[in-house]
């Protein structure tokens, strides 16, 4: 059975690998004033934070129409798809996965579609991704794709340190980081999108205090992997990187750029820290691997303060029969926005 992967342009994932691994990626689109662009064919990351820095207006997105995801759920059944697993952005910061389900209705039968909420953005999302079309690439069946990053939704942590809280406010997307509003001149606030929302989670007084926190945060998970670090044009990537040396080793971290769907609301220079926590209990021995992931695209795990001898780094993918575990992490919604509920940008600030 042939399976093929979708997803939305908040994955962050390149070109060259979404064409690599077969992925197809329905963009979102980003909105200056009275033009829209389209993300990833009218702005690459570069060309988004150049126009970003010269705007006077911050800039709007708006969700990808259902027809735009019926059209790629049609093309990959024509080219041979026998069912297409499509994982989406968090479904409480945008309307893209209900645009998406919408798109199944439409299909009328047509195909099998599977539909999943990643509850992160980003590289969160990317990584998910990723492990979902390297295992169809092995052979996985569907339910074995569809429980695969299901185990990976539950484990994800998505944290960023913002320069300006100004996009996020003006978007509407502030959600349970509220509270740092009344700070903006003195603080670089970081939040955390492990939930699927934003919520706040520090308010370091300095940049590099705030890259610092970010680390620590990273840590106090214990053993990681599919680590990533994203940035919007940030300059302090290598000093950041050194922070986090020794929780894993700097080949084994994804460095990666915010395209502008995410960029549009965590502004310029924001600098993230993506990863799946691994649990005592869900770590697969070396037998049940498929094939270990590539240098610099997943992070190599193992407990921070171990031995300086890396552990062999885990697949971002279970074997078939596998067992799932774990659950959804219950976590506060404190959201008070939301992200576009139609395909029209949204005016709230």
């Amino acid at each position: 059975m042939a399976v093929r992967v979708v997803s939305d342009s908040a994955c962050d994932l390149p070109d060259e690998m979404a064409a690599e691994l077969g992925v197809e990626v329905v963009p979102l689109s980003i909105r200056f004033g009275d033009t829209e662009y389209v993300d990833r064919l009218d702005l690459t990351p570069a060309a988004f934070y150049a126009k970003l820095a010269a705007s006077p207006t911050l800039p709007e997105t708006a969700a990808p129409s259902p027809g735009a995801f019926e059209v790629a759920f049609r093309s990959l059944f024509d080219a041979g798809a026998d069912t297409v697993v499509c994982v989406n952005i968090s479904s409480s910061l945008s309307a893209t996965m209900q645009s998406a389900r919408n798109a199944v209705d439409a299909l009328e039968g047509a195909g099998d579609v599977r539909v999943i909420d990643s509850r992160s953005v980003s590289w969160g999302l990317g990584s998910q991704v990723v492990a979902a079309a390297r295992a169809a690439a092995d052979g996985a069946g569907l339910e074995e794709i569809v429980a695969l990053v299901e185990d990976m939704v539950a484990r994800t942590h998505v944290y960023c340190a913002l320069d300006t809280l100004e996009n996020l406010k003006k978007g509407g997307r502030i959600g349970g980081a509220q509270a740092l509003v009344g700070n903006l001149l003195s603080i670089k606030p970081v939040i955390d999108v492990s939930s699927g929302e934003v919520e706040e989670a520090g308010k370091p007084r300095t940049r590099s205090k705030a890259l610092r926190f970010l680390a620590e945060r990273v840590a106090s998970h214990g053993a990681v992997e599919n680590l990533a670090v994203m940035h919007g044009g940030a300059s302090d990537v290598e000093q950041f990187l050194d922070l986090l040396a020794p929780i894993c080793p700097r080949e084994r971290i994804h460095v990666g750029e915010i395209g502008a769907t995410i960029g549009a609301h965590a502004g310029p220079r924001v600098m993230g820290a993506t990863f799946q926590e691994v649990r005592p209990d869900s770590r697969r021995s070396a037998k049940s691997a498929r094939r270990g992931p590539p240098p610099g695209q997943y992070g190599e795990r193992r407990r921070v303060g171990s031995s300086p001898t890396p552990t062999p780094t885990p697949p971002a993918m279970m074997a078939p029969g596998a067992r799932i575990v774990g659950r959804y992490r219950l976590v506060a919604r404190l959201a008070q926005g939301g992200w576009p509920r139609s395909g029209r940008p949204s005016t709230r600030s």
